[in-house]
């Protein structure tokens, strides 16, 4: 999950209706094959959620430039890290059904 700055929503949703295409393409070739980003918008709360091919996701992609181009870019919308990447906390899965 990672948190929005208050007022920002419009503005989050409308940089990724233009997601850049190299952004794209870099995740795909990560092994990101279905990712949708959910917002509860009372506490500004993004919930991520995306399959992967691998192991690896897009929080691991921080040393490519298009990622940290894209995370700078995002970085007056939301709560983030030192080096501009998301603030993010992990969830664990306690409940799946098929």
């Amino acid at each position: 999950i990672m948190r929005l700055k208050e007022g920002c929503q419009a503005e989050y949703e409308r940089r990724h209706d233009t997601i850049w295409p190299q952004l794209k393409d870099v995740l795909t070739q990560a092994g990101v094959y279905d990712y949708s980003i959910f917002l509860e918008p009372s506490s500004r709360t993004l919930f991520a959620f995306q399959r992967n091919h691998g192991t690896s996701g897009s929080q691991d992609l921080g040393s490519d430039p298009i990622v940290r181009q894209w995370w700078a870019y995002m970085a007056d919308l939301m709560e983030v890290n030192d080096d501009l990447s998301p603030l993010s906390i992990p969830l664990t899965e306690v409940f799946h059904m098929d």
